[in-house]
């Protein structure tokens, strides 16, 4: 085919190589490679691009140590490849190909998945030099000896898709999954003290018992689903609709140490006090003050509470007790910590969960329904492309 013809008939060419050298390179290069499984999931880890910084913190995060820098060089050469998988199996459901990318940043030292404001304070050491609908995007970079956390995205939030994440090195490269492991740390019970100890307050709350109680001193749980929902429908600032019979079933599931199936004093007023500490930490992450909780803040939430969740448990329990809209209120999140407690019991490791022991997560296409992700305001259809660009400014690193 002549030159011209091809300029008249074609108008992009698209080069696919088994490995990433160089075309002006003759001698073959072997890579270090690592490879990363993951997935966007609305509600949990679906979080959009650094233009979105309430949401942008949830995405995947992966952690890397460069260690060794390139022969004869100061830096270590990186090229990192994020590719979203089974979009054109999808595409006859009228799913299109997203507009992903990803930012690298300097790890700050910490352990755990890094929080909204370390990326409020902090610019990306490198990023994808834009956001586009392929199926796969990939830079090369060189950067120095460090640890990094690497976030691939899609440009905007609650878009859902499965990926997978290549980095090759010149030399070997250290990674792991920040979101795969589960930590499970409670605090222990106060001990009760003894009656003739009790201060006035526990005075009240024993006479308060003894009135739900009647004359067995046992609660039952139908007896504890009607006081919880009387005092709790009537608590300001938080929106609870009512607490179903099960619910109150695996409360004293959690706190019955004796085995009869309810609630003695010392188990109910344990129980209160976790109540009362797990409604003070539902108000402090209602940021907007609404009454109800974002399911993105679930993720700090449950930490702040001693759960450190994997991503597929955490996006189980959000497809478990969040709303269509993304929110809990405070009888969801209530359902959601004793089952949570209740199970880390199930755990044979003091209070570390396996994730061998998750369930597996449904596929992008069980979880669609049939429903999919359309490209929203600004992307074009068919075969244009959509390049995005995180317009937010991100704040200067030093120097």
């Amino acid at each position: 085919m002549a030159l011209g013809d091809f300029k008249a008939h074609f108008d992009k060419v698209e080069i696919c190589n088994l490995t990433p050298d160089a075309l002006e390179e003759d001698a073959l290069h072997k890579w270090e490679v690592t490879v990363h499984q993951g997935s966007w999931v609305r509600g949990s880890t679906a979080g959009g691009c650094r233009n979105f910084l309430d949401t942008f913190w949830t995405n995947p995060q992966i952690r890397l140590s460069l260690t060794q820098q390139d022969d004869g060089q100061e830096a270590c050469t990186l090229l990192v490849a994020l590719m979203q998988k089974d979009r054109r199996k999808l595409k006859r459901f009228g799913a299109n190909v997203l507009t992903i990318g990803y930012a690298i940043y300097q790890c700050p030292g910490t352990e755990g998945h890094l929080d909204k404001d370390f990326f409020r304070y902090h610019a990306s050491q490198a990023r994808s030099k834009t956001f586009v609908n392929l199926r796969e995007v990939s830079d090369r970079f060189k950067l120095p000896p460090g640890e990094y956390i690497l976030i691939p995205s899609t440009f905007e939030p609650h878009q859902e898709a499965d990926f997978c994440l290549r980095i090759f090195s010149d030399k070997k490269t250290i990674s792991r999954d920040l979101d795969g492991h589960v930590d499970i740390d409670l605090p222990e019970p106060p001990k009760p003290a003894p009656r003739d100890q009790e201060t006035e307050e526990e005075q009240q709350f024993r006479a308060l018992f003894e009135r739900v109680a009647g004359e067995d001193m046992e609660v039952t749980a139908e007896e504890l689903e009607h006081v919880l929902n009387a005092v709790l429908s009537k608590k300001k600032g938080i929106r609870f609709e009512k607490l179903s019979l099960i619910s109150c079933k695996n409360i004293v599931s959690l706190m019955d140490t004796s085995g009869n199936g309810k609630l003695e004093f010392e188990e109910f007023k344990v129980f209160w006090e976790k109540l009362k500490a797990w409604m003070n930490l539902f108000l402090r992450f209602d940021a907007d003050k609404s009454g109800t909780m974002s399911s993105y803040e679930l993720r700090t939430a449950l930490r702040a509470a001693g759960f450190q969740l994997s991503s597929r448990l955490l996006q189980l329990v959000v497809l478990r007790y969040a709303d269509q809209d993304l929110q809990l209120g405070f009888d969801d999140f209530l359902s959601c910590l004793v089952r949570l407690e209740n199970s880390s019991r199930e755990c044979p490791t003091s209070g570390r969960v396996s994730p061998a022991r998750e369930r597996p997560r449904p596929s992008a296409t069980s979880r669609d329904k049939g429903q999919t992700n359309l490209p929203k305001s600004g992307a074009k259809t068919g075969t244009s492309w959509f390049i995005g660009r995180c317009s937010a400014t991100e704040p200067q690193g030093p120097g």
